[in-house]
């Protein structure tokens, strides 16, 4: 962990050095309860990226969340870089697609699934002003591997466009 944490401060202070740098991401955190039992579950999904010219960006995005808790608890770690092409400008609003390519390790009772996918999604950035941007990004379409990492195991492989509310995400930009 101190490893990851150097490595985004380090990331932090390099974007920080350049006019065409942004870094941002997204926060999540819920509260639910049946029964009198109660689970609490929070994400911090933090970004970090550099605009080569008006209309292509890369960037990756590192995060942790955390679903449950004492044994039941699921843990997940994810990276994944991208490359955003801005399809259209309106005033302050961009419409863009990031290409990405993204790993997930998650672990829950005792056990681990390692997911790997590849694919597009859209999204739309609204620029508040200078240095401030509104983001969000909904889908998904590509392809992705999911398999448990224990003796045996079988992979389970899907391609298709998925366009339901968990794959919608909110977040705020810093532009340098």
């Amino acid at each position: 962990m101190k490893k990851i944490m150097m490595t985004l401060a380090a990331i932090a202070v390099a974007a920080t050095m350049n006019a065409q740098a942004y870094i941002g991401g997204s926060l999540g955190f819920a509260t639910a309860s049946q029964d009198g039992n109660s689970t609490t579950v929070w994400s911090i999904m933090p970004e970090v990226g550099y605009n080569l010219n008006e209309n292509w960006a890369v960037g990756t995005v590192i995060g942790y969340g955390e679903a449950g808790k004492d044994e039941s608890k699921v843990k997940k770690f994810t990276i994944a870089p991208y490359v955003r092409y801005t399809v259209a400008k309106l005033d302050k609003v961009n419409v863009f697609i990031d290409g990405t390519v993204g790993y997930t390790n998650t672990k829950y009772y005792g056990f681990k699934n390692n997911t790997f996918n590849v694919g597009i999604k859209p999204g739309v950035a609204v620029n508040l002003n200078d240095k401030l941007s509104f983001v969000t990004h909904f889908g998904f379409l590509g392809y992705e591997n999911s398999k448990d990492d224990y003796e045996g195991a079988k992979a389970v492989n899907t391609f298709g466009l998925d366009l339901n509310g968990n794959n919608l995400t909110f977040g705020l930009y810093y532009n340098f």
